[in-house]
């Protein structure tokens, strides 16, 4: 992992094609990244470009002039907020004498620092080999000119090119292993869930752009003590906990990694282990941070990853969270007149709250079925969930186990189905 203990020069590029207000937006997220990546900000720029140098990404000239005036200034860290192929950041290094970091290899330093649990150490391990690899193929091109190859016309290979090969063999022995270790984490996770849980609890799983709230939510709703920060991905690893509802009805939430502009491929394998709840869940609560400025361009990059998840079938609440630093109510008003069917709410200074709870029961509730059940006297942990659940309409107790009649799920009815009654009252 790199240190970022120096200090960095950001660079944002801009084409014809983009907009100048998206590539100053987009290099401020990448300052706030590079500051949580613990980087001093010494300046930011933007490159004018017609077209994307193969070579330099930016053009010969101007990478000549980044140069000078890195070597000018004694700057330690140049970071790109596009991505660099391998060629152009070897290309980079050579000509301006610094260390040249791209968007994605930022973000996934931050994601190895910031991961806790096992599986989210393996998925951000996964990733940085992903974009490992082909950087050893590029450099491999250069050592095989030097060493060997093409000198010989193909006739031998210099050490450096074994080397690589070796190196290159080695992790992709590697990336295989990481797989198997996810994967054998993976069932023994769902295994787990399914011994924790007779009947499943619905699962509401908070999702959004990084530094929504969503932690803050989470805690405020269920008491949680999920690590809440002012910075970029403050926290990776999935938090679920339980929650009772004013209706009674048990459900589990379920915190998520946070989205982000430009999201590394590298990491999308990886968000879809980390929101394995989210897949899972009933419902889920889009959470955006209303007082920001550029909150709709937030909206469409979560909605597009989302999709990119396979997510975008799912049932949504949209909730816009910290109203309460919004500058004016004429700027409340426009709001809600351009997002009539959100929730609007502060989730840290608990306002606002009851509405989200009932859009939630309202939601809960279009799913339930009336259904009558015996349930045998050994089985009487699903009579505890059932009453638990506050939906309990009859209860009586006969020779031969319970009798209920209750509101029930879809997840819960397929639990104990085989315990209906032939005659559904």
């Amino acid at each position: 992992m790199l240190k970022y203990k120096e200090s960095a020069i950001l660079i944002g590029i801009r084409d014809r094609h983009k907009k100048l207000s998206e590539v100053q937006n987009s290099l401020e997220e990448l300052k706030r990244l590079a500051e949580t990546a613990g980087a001093t900000v010494v300046g930011m720029t933007i490159q004018n470009i017609n077209h994307y140098n193969p070579a330099y990404l930016i053009g010969r000239g101007k990478a000549q002039e980044l140069a000078d005036n890195i070597k000018k200034d004694d700057l330690q860290t140049v970071i790109f907020d596009d991505d660099l192929s391998p060629a152009q950041q070897r290309n980079l290094e050579e000509l301006v004498g610094a260390k040249i970091v791209d968007r994605t290899k930022l973000i996934l330093d931050i994601f190895a620092k910031r991961a806790h649990t096992a599986e989210g150490k393996l998925q951000v391990e996964l990733a940085q080999m992903d974009y490992l690899l082909p950087r050893l193929t590029g450099k491999g091109v250069a050592l095989a000119q030097q060493v060997g190859g093409a000198g010989s016309m193909g006739a031998t290979r210099g050490p450096g090119e074994r080397k690589l090969e070796y190196d290159r063999r080695r992790i992709r022995d590697h990336i295989a292993a990481l797989h198997k270790e996810i994967s054998k984490l993976k069932e023994y996770r769902s295994l787990q869930r399914q011994k924790r849980q007779d009947i499943p609890l619905p699962i509401i799983a908070l999702v959004g752009y990084t530094n929504a709230g969503k932690s803050t939510l989470l805690n405020t709703m269920t008491g949680a003590d999920v690590f809440v920060e002012d910075k970029l991905f403050a926290t990776l690893d999935p938090t679920t906990r339980r929650l009772t509802l004013p209706s009674r009805q048990k459900v589990l939430f379920t915190d998520t990694v946070g989205f982000i502009r430009k999201l590394p491929h590298q990491l999308i394998a990886a968000f879809r282990a980390t929101l394995e709840e989210a897949v899972e869940a009933d419902l889920l609560l889009h959470v955006i941070d209303a007082s920001h400025p550029e909150y709709e361009e937030q909206i469409k990059t979560v909605n597009e990853v989302l999709t990119e998840l396979g997510l975008h079938d799912k049932p949504v609440i949209t909730v816009f969270n910290k109203i309460d630093l919004l500058k004016s109510k004429s700027s409340s008003q426009r709001l809600m007149r351009n997002h009539p069917d959100g929730v609007y709410i502060s989730a840290a200074k608990k306002t606002h709250l009851d509405a989200l709870y009932r859009q939630i029961m309202a939601f809960l509730a279009k799913d339930l079925i009336e259904k009558s059940f015996v349930i045998p006297y050994e089985k009487y942990k699903l009579v505890g969930h059932l009453l638990a659940s506050g939906n309990i309409l009859e209860k009586e107790y006969l020779p031969g186990g319970v009798s209920i009649k209750a509101l029930v799920d879809t997840k819960t009815f397929n639990v104990i189905k085989k315990y209906l009654r032939e005659r559904n009252v």
